[in-house]
C-alpha cells in the first residue's frame, strides 16, 4: 500500500490504536480485538518484546482489516526493519530526521512525535504526514488548540492522555486523529485474556469519532 492510502485509511479511522504489552504472548488476538471493534489502524510498539515477529504475525493473521505501523521508532535501522516485517507507518516520541528521510524514500507514513511549536514545524517541514503531540496529557486539549492557532495546516495526533473523557475535546481542538494506548489496549485485560473488553473499549472510541464527524 503506498503512502497516500495508507494516510487516507488512518485519517478515515481516526484512531490508532498503541498497542504496548511486556508480553507479546496474544498480541495477535488483541489486534483482532480492535478490528472487531472498528479500529482500522494499529501500531505494535517496539517495547513490546520480539516486536519484528509479532509486526510479521499480525501482518500475516488479520491482513487488511488493520492497517499496521510500528511503533517507538527511534532509529532508522529499526524503521527499515519495521518495513520490511510488514509495516505500513512509522510512528516515533520523537524527531529523527534521518527516519523521517527514510520513510519517505520507500514511501511510508510517517508520525514523529514532537511537543514544542519548534519541534513540530522541524518535523513538518522535513516530511512527517502527521505530526505526534506527545505527550499530550501535559497540556490536555487547551494545549492542542493553542498549537493549531499559529499552525492550521499541521496535522497533529495527541498521543498519551487521550481516554475516553478527553476524546471528543482532542478532536473539537483540532486533532486529525487519536493516538489511544493503555485506555483501548487496556493491561489488565490483555493480561487476563480478555479480548471482548477490547473490543468493547474499541468500539466506543469510534463511536465518539464518528458522532463527532457526524455533528461537523
Amino acid at each position: 500500500m503506498g503512502r497516500d492510502a495508507t494516510l487516507k485509511r488512518i485519517l478515515d479511522g481516526g484512531i490508532v490504536a498503541v498497542v504496548r504489552s511486556e508480553s507479546s504472548e496474544s498480541l495477535v488476538q488483541v489486534v483482532k480485538a480492535l478490528a472487531d471493534g472498528g479500529v482500522t489502524a494499529a501500531e505494535i510498539t517496539f517495547t513490546v518484546p520480539d516486536a519484528i515477529e509479532v509486526i510479521r504475525r499480525v501482518r500475516r493473521e488479520v491482513g487488511d482489516a488493520v492497517v499496521l505501523g510500528a511503533g517507538t521508532v527511534l532509529d532508522p535501522e529499526t524503521a527499515r526493519a519495521a518495513l520490511l516485517a510488514g509495516a505500513e507507518y512509522i510512528v516515533s516520541p520523537i524527531v529523527n530526521l534521518d527516519v523521517i528521510r527514510l520513510c519517505r524514500r520507500y514511501d511510508k507514513v510517517v508520525m514523529p512525535g514532537a511537543f514544542t511549536p519548534t519541534e513540530v514545524v522541524a518535523a513538518w517541514e522535513a516530511g512527517a504526514d502527521v505530526v505526534k503531540v506527545f505527550p499530550a496529557d501535559v497540556g490536555g486539549p487547551p494545549y492542542l488548540k493553542a498549537l493549531r492557532g499559529p499552525l492550521p495546516q499541521v496535522r497533529l495526533m495527541p498521543t498519551g492522555g487521550v481516554d475516553l473523557n478527553t476524546a471528543e475535546s482532542f478532536l473539537k481542538t483540532g486533532a486529525c486523529c487519536l493516538g489511544v494506548g493503555g485506555s483501548l489496549v487496556e493491561p489488565k485485560a490483555v493480561a487476563a485474556g480478555d479480548f471482548a473488553r477490547i473490543r468493547d473499549l474499541a468500539a466506543q472510541y469510534v463511536e465518539i469519532v464518528g458522532r463527532f464527524r457526524g455533528a461537523d
